[in-house]
């Protein structure tokens, strides 16, 4: 099978469904209504290979209202791998979303420890580090400042969610925050918001993602709210030993952050490095306590 008689071609959403699928079978603990929300964001976003008619591999290549770009959900499936598949097709793929981007656009994606020198030559520079910690669903007192996001809130948070990574993603964030078995909380005080956060349910448990806020303490509070909506509803689930899996992605960057998982006994998963192709979009740290997600930024 020689890798440069395939092209690449767009998949359509149940495709999409396709490449979460594999994505759950390498362990990357998607949630079952990510596809829908990843394909609402861009329909145009996602392309792979065919071969006989098969989806073997493919990635997304979504478009943020052609100012930024990222690149995620990047698989070949088992079968055929080892072939220089997966070389052609992120090749393509970089020089397909160069041409969906307006000129001097940057590219951001999340790369696996393994991959990183692959993407630096390719164009990547390495930014910042983030990790996978799991801790403990449990029941914590709520603070009476969180409160769940309504539509009414939605221009609000569009706007401070384009502060903390840097552009506007509002079709991403309208399915986002409607997404079935989760939750989606925000900070205010005083009438004014301090952040945000969305748990969402997955193959395995719970993750969070965004959790954003403009101070430690905020982030923290938001933080409890998720792991206290985490915790199931049956009785004999509520030890700490049965309790569900709460996932956060946490830039190493922000020192608060992993501070302050690092108070709820974390165990360490895994990490990807986020890289960015150009210049990165002008992205506040310090405010990023959670990555949304590794798949689209």
């Amino acid at each position: 099978m020689d890798a440069e008689q395939f092209s690449l071609q767009p998949l359509d959403q149940w495709q999409l469904e396709i490449l979460v699928e594999w994505a759950a079978a390498e362990g990357w603990n998607p949630g079952p209504h990510d596809a829908a929300a990843f394909y609402a964001t861009d329909p145009d976003g996602y392309y792979g290979f065919f071969h006989e008619q098969r989806l073997i591999a493919g990635g997304a290549i979504v478009s943020y209202e052609r100012l930024f770009g990222f690149m995620g959900l990047f698989i070949v499936h088992p079968d055929y791998r080892g072939r220089g598949l997966g070389q052609r097709l992120w090749h393509l793929r970089r020089d397909a979303l160069l041409q969906r981007l307006q000129p001097g656009a940057a590219i951001g994606m999340d790369g696996v420890v393994a991959m990183q020198p692959f993407y630096q030559a390719g164009g990547f520079e390495l930014a910042f580090t983030s990790n996978r910690y799991e801790c403990r669903a449990r029941a914590l007192p709520v603070s009476s400042a969180v409160s769940l996001i309504t539509r009414t809130d939605w221009p609000e948070i569009f706007s401070y969610d384009e502060i903390a990574v840097g552009y506007r993603r509002s079709s991403f964030l309208t399915a986002w925050l409607q997404l079935p078995d989760s939750r989606a909380f925000q900070l205010r005080r005083h009438g004014l918001l301090h952040g945000y956060a969305v748990l969402r349910k997955v193959a395995a448990g719970y993750k969070i993602g965004p959790l954003f806020c403009d101070s430690p303490e905020g982030a923290e509070t938001l933080y409890r709210c998720c792991l206290n909506a985490a915790v199931s509803q049956t009785e004999a689930d509520r030890s700490t030993e049965n309790a569900a899996s709460v996932y956060l992605d946490v830039p190493c960057v922000n020192q608060d952050a992993l501070d302050m998982v690092g108070r709820y006994e974390p165990r360490y998963v895994f990490e990807c490095g986020r890289m960015y192709y150009g210049t990165p979009p002008p992205q506040q740290l310090q405010n990023v306590y959670g990555v949304t997600t590794f798949e689209l930024g």
